[in-house]
């Protein structure tokens, strides 16, 4: 945050926020796997970080026994987001899509959920809050897009309806 005194007037500039980064070493943080094997799916995701501090989620779906999808999700304290539009994530996809979702609170069943192409190179993907949708298992709620307010959850997912193997890097997910 930047702040500037102009004629006994103080401004806040809030440039971004960093949630992850590499370059900081963010292996701290509570990252966890969800895959459908919560309802009886045979898919199986897994969350490391690389030599350079990179999170790789990777791992396989499978659409046997119902299953379809995998995630990885991390939580935090809540955290207050009002003076920021948008989330940008630099990532390395597989050419698969992935959904980036958020949750203001833990307690809330349903997420805020953008879906986003990678094409196999380092992506800047800008991901604007009042786009963000409000699902629920698959499902779009009759709800209003993601107020950004407030943030206690983020998280990857995978759920392309077809068995495949799947590997993104996330180097930086920042606030802006």
């Amino acid at each position: 945050m930047l702040i500037y005194l102009i004629n006994s007037v103080l401004l806040f500039f809030f440039i971004s926020m960093d949630l992850f980064n590499s370059d900081v070493h963010s292996e701290h943080l509570n990252w966890q796997i969800v895959d459908d094997v919560v309802m009886g799916g045979r898919s199986n995701g897994k969350f490391h970080f690389d030599g350079d501090g990179h999170g790789i989620f990777e791992g396989t779906v499978s659409i046997e026994n119902n299953g379809g999808f995998s995630s990885v999700r991390c939580r935090f304290n809540r955290i207050p987001i009002e003076n920021y539009s948008k989330v940008v994530l630099r990532v390395k996809g597989d050419g698969k899509n992935y959904q980036f979702r958020v949750k203001t609170s833990t307690a809330e069943r349903h997420s805020y959920i953008s879906i986003f192409q990678t094409d196999g190179s380092w992506q800047s993907i800008e991901i604007q809050f009042n786009e963000m949708y409000p699902a629920f298992r698959g499902r779009k709620l009759a709800m209003p897009n993601y107020p950004g307010k407030e943030m206690e959850e983020i998280a990857f997912l995978i759920s392309n309806k077809k068995a495949e193997s799947f590997s993104l890097v996330i180097d930086k997910i920042s606030l802006h």
